[in-house]
């Protein structure tokens, strides 16, 4: 299984997902790796996901790191730097050709820009991978998931599912009926609802999307 992590915006729990799901397909037996192709502000992300990946290199899982918490179409600016396409791509190859299952985790929103002429949603759909979103559940969520689903859909590919996250231990009536009408609003599965430190993810959840 390799899919690209993508969210209905930033800090609504990518990476976190992104470990979850690796530490079970690998508890699996899976040869499963995660792929970071830019990370902006720090490296934390890509520490989890190399060390969540058998602690592979970071250069490895994050070929492109940017000092500021910024946009990575900004940031490069600021360190006179072009992202390209071609070397984004070429870093997910580089481990599907050594790894089974690659999971490519986004920056930010599906449509963050990288360089000019170039956001998430191209590299997207240049890997043509399934897709799956992490939302953070709370109001508006629904907006911002049936938005996201339907410019997956817009790119041709695949929305695999939804994973409802659960960033506050209270939850209030939104949160609560988010999760049961979901499903139907988006037309895709919702893979998981994680609760509140929730670490782990059910691995049945999981082979049925594989």
């Amino acid at each position: 299984m390799s899919a690209f992590i993508t969210g209905t915006d930033t800090e609504v729990g990518k990476t976190y997902v992104t470990r979850l799901i690796l530490e079970t397909l690998r508890r699996d037996g899976i040869d499963a790796v995660g792929y970071k192709p830019v990370a902006c502000g720090d490296r934390a992300d890509a520490s989890i996901l190399a060390a969540a990946s058998g602690h592979l290199p970071h250069d490895e899982v994050n070929p492109v790191f940017l000092k500021s918490a910024l946009a990575p179409l900004v940031a490069a600016m600021l360190e006179n730097r072009h992202l390209t396409l071609a070397e984004l791509v070429a870093g997910y190859e580089q481990l599907a050709a050594r790894h089974a299952s690659v999971l490519v985790e986004g920056v930010g929103g599906w449509e963050v820009p990288l360089a000019p002429g170039l956001r998430v949603a191209d590299l997207a759909a240049a890997l043509g991978l399934p897709v799956i979103v992490v939302a953070a559940n709370r109001l508006g969520c629904l907006n911002h998931v049936l938005l996201t689903v339907n410019a997956i859909r817009a790119r041709g590919l695949t929305c695999a599912g939804i994973i409802l996250n659960q960033l506050e231990d209270e939850m209030d009536t939104a949160m609560i009926t988010n999760k049961g009408v979901i499903e139907e609003l988006a037309g895709v599965p919702l893979l998981a609802h994680l609760i509140y430190g929730q670490d782990f993810l059910d691995a049945e959840e999981l082979r049925a999307f594989a």
